[in-house]
């Protein structure tokens, strides 16, 4: 079952790829890997805002689950870098309540990743807690800070 949850957590493996690449421990890429995931799970998503509200919030509980569950033997640290279904929920919540077009999959994206590297305000407070909670919210935080940047945009600038 191990191997399940491995599975479910590295996005089906895709964050071992960039250390078979690189030597680099941190910041290895996995988690721009990972993002993409985040990419067909939008465009399958429900368009519904309802719907797709119920979709978002399932997912963040599903992601805090899959980290309780995986276990990487010889890490000790609580956020594995090969974990990557945190940054899936980022993506998710980055794309809540927009439209599912490229430009603005596009913006969600690249804010997202910069409120996740550079771990502004609240995305720093989850990251520190040492749990599942925090491995999955510090992304998802991450994702409604961009998610409010385009909001802004949307009404102030009017780029809808």
């Amino acid at each position: 079952m191990q191997l399940v949850w491995k599975a479910l957590a590295t996005g089906l493996f895709i964050s071992y790829l960039p250390t078979k690449v690189t030597k680099f421990k941190k910041n290895t890429g996995a988690g721009f890997l990972g993002t993409l995931w985040g990419v067909p799970l939008v465009l399958i998503a429900p368009t519904d805002q309802l719907l797709y509200l119920v979709f978002m919030l399932l997912f963040w509980i599903f992601a805090v689950y899959v980290c309780k569950k995986v276990k990487f033997v010889g890490y000790t640290g609580h956020d594995n870098p090969k974990i990557v279904i945190d940054e899936i929920a980022g993506y998710i919540t980055a794309m809540a309540f927009l439209p599912h077009t490229w430009p603005y999959m596009l913006a969600a994206f690249v804010l997202f990743r910069t409120f996740d590297t550079f771990k502004p305000g609240m995305v720093k407070t989850f990251d520190k807690l040492e749990n599942a909670f925090g491995i999955v919210f510090d992304d998802v935080s991450a994702g409604l800070l961009a998610n409010i940047c385009i909001q802004i945009c949307i009404i102030f600038i009017n780029i809808g």
